[in-house]
């Protein structure tokens, strides 16, 4: 950063600051409160577990978990882990989808001292083959649906032995299951029991990491070249995420019910289940989203809180309407713009039609490199200036962060209502990038997160998310980088070239398009259906693009594929 930079940064943030403390809403002090200290997550739910040890910790599909349970469970996996020579370091792979086995693993693999590796379920052998060798896991939970590709992706890793659970392990006998779980499902075979290891209470439990500045995850982003990069977070990340998260409205409180059906794998998930773990909170875990499941469960738990999309929100409306159950209880609705926005007149709606004392509100603004949430929009909403004023409102920052504007260019700041590029410093925010020091020191600088997003700081010193600069795309709320479609079309052997561009799409937000030229050789033999096909098997279905075969790639006059050429092709193709 520049000399010009630092000289003015202290004078900026203090202006800054002042503006905030006249706009801080009534939510209490500026200020984090740490109930049992600067320590662990891990700590936190020990903690949790000897104060309240009967209290409902998670709620799965009718299978309820207390915090002595979730403990005691956590504590058998740690020490199965550290009876197998797992040591403090070693990294575990989770690839599950959301339920009870998933948290109690991540707990396990930190009480253990090692790394939590969340792998999306819904990705083929290529991505999982990729994540395992660049996180150098050698241990691996798995439910046994997904049994088969991660074998095929454990080909040539470091990963030693695998733990298995059926999707019904934490399920009811005899119940309904969850829409969208799959049925019968084959036992995976050459695998460790999952419910048979936390049937063993003759392994010594080993001790909690003392250090909550020691690796402990490593949390997968994409980014604009190459293939995705792990986030080195540490458990103070985690906690200071959760505590922060809780303490400023989104769902924390030992009186909080939060429901999660965000996938648990991503960050924003693993957020949402520490925000309700850490403070104490019931966290009512759905496998997915389902709006007449969620429904009843808002109403048979009296659900505090729930992030959802504005989409999921209107569909709860329209399923609520005559069912004789309630969204009453629901004091902090969070939810997030991804393809409808959020208006003022579908909060108008919301209050209507739920009587529910919380105002229906946009999340925070965040990424994976900071563990997300870096603002609140608690009590913001007076005269729905929230809404009304600068698109892109995402709050104030959290206590203890600091969010600045620079020039894309210069990287100086910018004066207050200007747009510029996001920078964030707080004490979330990651190590760096697992393997990658040149990518790590491009983004971190001077201990400030260069984000490569556009924004700007109001009057009131509330920060305005006005898009990315990056290339990443949101599909269905999902993200999606045209480089890593792009890196895996090219082991595809019939490709010569691809592009990938994002184009809207009414219903997703975002769709990919991938621009593919063929080589010479298989001009007329293979078809864009035929590269679909290959693209089932070989990218998370969300991931899938709409192919269009091309003769010649359009380039920039660096020699790279031209993506403003990719646009005007795109347009000129018409919607389909």
């Amino acid at each position: 950063m520049s000399e010009r930079f630092h000289r003015e940064i202290d004078e900026y943030l203090a202006d800054l600051a002042r503006r905030r403390r006249e706009a801080w809403p009534d939510v209490g002090e500026p200020t984090i409160d740490y109930p049992f200290g600067e320590s662990t997550v891990t700590h936190y739910v020990r903690s949790w577990a000897a104060q309240r040890p009967d209290h409902a910790a998670i709620v799965h599909h009718g299978r309820t978990l207390t915090y002595a349970e979730l403990d005691r469970l956590s504590d058998r996996v740690a020490a199965y882990l550290a009876h197998r020579g797992f040591v403090p370091g070693d990294r575990a792979a989770v690839m599950m989808p959301n339920c009870p086995q998933f948290i109690i693993a991540f707990f396990a693999i930190l009480k253990a001292g090692g790394v939590h590796v969340p792998v999306n379920p819904m990705f083929r052998r290529e991505e999982i083959n990729y994540e395992l060798l660049d996180s150098e896991a050698t241990f691996a939970f798995i439910l046994d649906e997904v049994a088969p590709e991660f074998r095929a992706g454990c080909e040539g890793t470091a990963v030693t032995e695998i733990i298995a659970s059926a999707n019904t392990d934490f399920l009811p006998e005899g119940g309904d299951l969850p829409r969208g779980m799959a049925a019968d499902v084959p036992v995976a075979q050459d695998t460790t029991r999952f419910m048979s290891v936390l049937e063993r209470d003759d392994l010594p439990v080993p001790r909690d990491p003392d250090d909550p500045h020691a690796l402990a995850a490593l949390n997968y982003t994409g980014g604009t070249t190459g293939m995705p990069k792990g986030c080195e977070h540490t458990q103070a990340d985690m906690l200071y995420t959760a505590l922060t998260g809780g303490q400023l409205g989104f769902g924390g409180g030992a009186d909080a019910v939060s429901l999660v059906f965000v996938p648990v794998f991503w960050i924003a998930g693993e957020d949402a289940f520490l925000v309700s773990l850490v403070n104490g909170g019931t966290c009512v875990l759905h496998y997915r989203w389902d709006a007449e499941a969620v429904l009843r469960s808002i109403d048979e738990h009296a659900v505090t809180a729930m992030a959802g999309t504005v989409d999921n929100y209107l569909e709860l409306l329209d399923v609520a309407k005559d069912s004789g159950l309630s969204l009453a209880s629901l004091r902090s609705p969070v939810t997030m713009s991804f393809v409808t926005k959020l208006t003022v007149e579908i909060r108008e709606r919301w209050a209507r039609e739920t009587g529910a004392p919380g105002i229906l509100r946009e999340s925070s603004y965040g990424m994976t490199e900071d563990h997300t949430l870096d603002t609140f929009t608690l009590g913001l909403q007076g005269d729905d200036a929230d809404l009304r004023g600068r698109p892109g409102f995402t709050g104030l920052p959290m206590p203890g962060t600091d969010v600045a504007i620079v020039d894309f260019t210069t990287g100086e700041l910018v004066p207050v209502s200007e747009e510029g590029q996001i920078i964030v410093r707080s004490p979330s925010m990651m190590r760096g990038y697992h393997r990658r020091p040149e990518a790590t020191a491009e983004t971190l600088r001077d201990g400030w997160l260069h984000t490569g997003d556009i924004g700007t700081i109001d009057e009131t010193g509330a920060l305005h998310y006005l898009g990315r600069t990056k290339e990443m795309l949101k599909v269905n709320g999902m993200s999606v980088f045209p480089s890593e479609l792009e890196h895996l079309f090219s082991r595809h052997p019939a490709i010569a070239a691809c592009g990938v561009i994002g184009v809207a799409d009414p219903r997703r937000g975002q769709a990919p398009v991938a621009f593919v030229q063929l080589e010479q050789g298989a001009r007329g033999e293979v078809t864009a259906e035929d590269l679909l096909t290959w693209c089932r098997d070989h990218m998370a279905p969300y991931k899938i693009p709409r192919i269009e075969v091309i003769d010649e790639m359009p380039l920039a006059p660096t020699g790279k594929v031209s993506k403003v050429g990719l646009e005007k092709l795109a347009s000129s193709m018409g919607p389909r």
